[in-house]
């Protein structure tokens, strides 16, 4: 190719840009003269990565939440889709944000701009019909996981299946007393770490039961320990009020930036739906899932659901691996019980352990390089 490939690219949230950042790394290894644009977060600027807008202003979840943020969110789409149309990409790759990026995908594909779509919607948990939708816009659907394949062939889009960068990240040594070192526990310590996500909403409607969760259990078992790792600043300031309401800053040691350290150190997770769940899973720790959305998306999703799961591991292993609560369920009774009968539970424990070991194996396999040679190849079609 005799001019640098340049590449737009829009990603919402912090997964979004690991995954965008992986993904430029790899293809600059093979062009390092690559020209990357559009929406990215610190990950993706670190190597170059020109963002137009702060990635945070589309980190919006559910199906009622993005509703007060339209005027800005279509004002944004505007501009993007008037600087892409005049300054035609070599590709634009969506990554995840399904509720913005597919449609902008559409209105590019439609000026005969080659859309990737990194990260499948949820077509296998939802209303299958959103797939003719996607079948409109995106030229080419890359994948993490082998399940979400059929679906995309059924429908003739093409897909490609190239794994989760996390699982070829986290290794298969246990790192628990490293972690726990880096973060002044004790190796006999029993650590809990609490996840209620980035996102100021999850925080909002997770942060206080899970609060008061552990303001139980230490009742009950005086010795544990928990942690709970921050995002961001903003984030980290969120817990610090919501602590002081529940009567709980003593409680929780909080830590801001990566969370990895803060699951490896852990014995049990209790933590939100989402790739957190992966990640926990890829670290061999025990966890209890839970999915709270606002009422009224809630009552649109739950209606919409067609699988019986929500967790990764769950949805990975095709079976209930790991407890999920959902929605009226996420009580600090519920939460108590399930954490305390799992830590309990030697042979359960050891039963589940070994079956994240066999899913991190299979579905482990340079999956940067993957992505970018499928995205390299259909650039050269």
């Amino acid at each position: 190719m005799d001019n640098p490939l340049r590449f737009g690219i829009i990603a919402g949230e912090k997964s979004g840009d690991n995954l965008g950042a992986g993904l430029m790394r790899a293809i600059q290894h093979k062009y390092p003269n690559c020209e990357f644009e559009g929406i990215g977060g610190p990950a993706m600027k670190a190597l170059g990565f020109k963002s137009m807008y702060p990635m945070e202003r589309l980190s919006v979840m559910g199906f009622i939440e993005p509703l007060g943020r339209l005027p800005e969110l279509l004002r944004m789409q505007r501009q993007l889709k008037k600087h892409f149309t005049d300054n035609p990409p070599d590709a634009f790759i969506g990554i995840d944000s399904p509720g913005f990026n597919i449609r902008f995908e559409k209105s590019l594909r439609e000026r005969n701009i080659k859309t990737v779509h990194y990260v499948s919607p949820s077509v296998w948990a939802y209303a299958e019909k959103r797939i003719k939708e996607i079948k409109q816009a995106v030229d080419l659907m890359l994948v993490l996981f082998p399940f979400e394949e059929a679906i995309y062939l059924a429908n003739d889009v093409e897909v490609k299946v190239v794994g989760h960068p996390l699982a070829d990240s986290i290794s298969f040594e246990d790192n628990r007393d490293i972690a726990r070192t880096s973060l002044g526990f004790n190796s006999s310590d029993t650590v809990i770490a609490l996840m209620p996500g980035s996102r100021s909403n999850e925080i909002k409607r997770l942060g206080p039961v899970f609060i008061r969760t552990a303001k139980q259990l230490q009742l009950n078992r005086p010795g544990l320990k928990f942690v709970l790792p921050c995002a961001s600043a903003d984030g980290k300031a969120q817990v610090q009020s919501l602590l002081k309401i529940e009567r709980g800053e003593t409680l929780v040691k909080l830590v801001e930036g990566d969370a990895q350290d803060a699951i490896a150190a852990s014995d049990l997770v209790l933590l939100a739906s989402g790739t957190a769940t992966l990640e926990t899973m890829l670290l061999k720790r025990l966890m209890v899932v839970c999915y709270k959305l606002s009422p009224l998306t809630y009552a649109i999703a739950s209606r919409m659901l067609k699988v019986p799961y929500v967790g990764l591991p769950n949805l990975l292993a095709g079976k209930l691996l790991v407890p999920e609560f959902m929605q009226n369920a996420v009580t600090e009774d519920n939460l108590c019980a399930e954490i305390e009968r799992l830590l309990d539970d030697d042979p359960q424990r050891r039963k589940v352990l070994v079956r994240f070991e066999e899913i991190h194996r299979e579905i482990a396999g340079n999956a940067n390089e993957r992505a970018a040679d499928a995205i390299l190849g259909f650039c050269q079609t």
